[in-house]
């Protein structure tokens, strides 16, 4: 499945998103578009178009801080500040900058998002100290099915991020939620999910989150798995595996922006449905669906069917 290549010369900030562990989660986006170490399959931003494993500052430190500043100062309301986005947030060699300068300037907890694949670098592990939450993916134990389900960048090996992540729990001091995307017949196998079982053990996460294919992924194939088959796999992780809930929580108040633009900015990070949209903005459904018509008529997104769903997405 394709999707639009959206350019920006600038790192970008949005949301706060309603999040499945996060609560409300305001996104900082500090790499450009699908710029990532990995091209995973059931990624629902589509294949990847810089596989790279060099770090560098893709945007302006201080530009990013001024308008995080600028976001604040409206008296939005969040959980959590959260490095997420298009890409992998650890390619950016300002991260840890940026932490530091956030938890100064405010009091909301910081978590980042990372698929894990840099944690094997000692300058890396160092540069997220500051976070409050780190929620790092694994979805494999084995190069072969590694190979398969994320497709990585061909200078990492599976057993060096493991390791890695087994020295970041020794030392990091904040919460470590240890993110698995199962997807089905690829990495769901006893076989596997036993070799799963003894890298949780020796990583020792403070929360092992279960997830699968629930939103529209890079490729077709991508399936996802039951309730009834992610409910087997909790019982045999363990006490602290939960499966990832759907969001259910109190509306977010609404904003006084662009709607339009707001919309657009989180239909850019990722498909999101009319709830979705909805929840994040608070706005009633009935009103953030005008907008999404008109945004249609203008072919600036279009939907998509997933699992009989309807998502929203750029327009190519």
């Amino acid at each position: 499945m394709s999707r639009p290549k959206i350019k920006s010369n600038i790192a970008s900030i949005y949301g706060p998103a309603p999040s499945r562990r996060l609560g409300f989660s305001l996104g900082m986006d500090i790499i450009p578009f699908k710029t990532c170490s990995f091209n995973c399959i059931y990624c629902q931003l589509g294949p990847t178009f810089e596989k790279t494993t060099r770090r560098k500052e893709y945007f302006s430190s201080k530009e990013i801080l001024l308008e995080l500043k600028k976001v604040l100062a409206s008296g939005i309301k969040t959980d959590f500040i959260t490095f997420s986005g298009s890409g992998e947030p650890t390619l950016n060699t300002a991260i840890s900058k940026l932490i530091r300068e956030i938890k100064k300037m405010t009091s909301i907890p910081v978590a980042v998002l990372t698929n894990s694949s840099l944690l094997s670098r000692k300058e890396v592990r160092k540069a997220l100290l500051a976070a409050d939450v780190v929620v790092p993916s694994l979805d494999a134990a084995s190069s072969e099915i590694f190979s398969i389900t994320n497709r990585p960048h061909p200078s990492l090996g599976i057993e060096k991020i493991i390791d890695g992540l087994v020295k970041f729990r020794k030392e990091f001091r904040g919460a470590i939620w240890l993110e698995i995307m199962l997807v089905k017949g690829i990495n769901d196998k006893p076989s596997h999910l036993r070799k799963l079982k003894e890298a949780i053990a020796a990583i020792k996460p403070d929360r092992v989150h279960l997830n699968t294919v629930v939103r529209p992924p890079a490729e077709k194939f991508a399936k996802p798995l039951s309730v009834k088959e992610l409910e087997k796999i909790r019982n045999f992780l363990g006490e602290n595996c939960e499966i990832i809930a759907d969001f259910k929580r109190k509306k977010q108040a609404p904003l006084r922006e662009n709607l339009e633009e707001a919309i657009l900015s989180l239909i850019k990070r990722r498909p999101v449905t009319l709830q979705d949209i909805s929840s994040s903005l608070g706005k009633r459904q009935k009103e953030t669906k005008k907008y999404l018509e008109c945004l249609l008529d203008e072919r600036k997104i279009k939907i998509v069917m997933y699992r009989g769903a309807k998502y929203y997405e750029p327009e190519s």
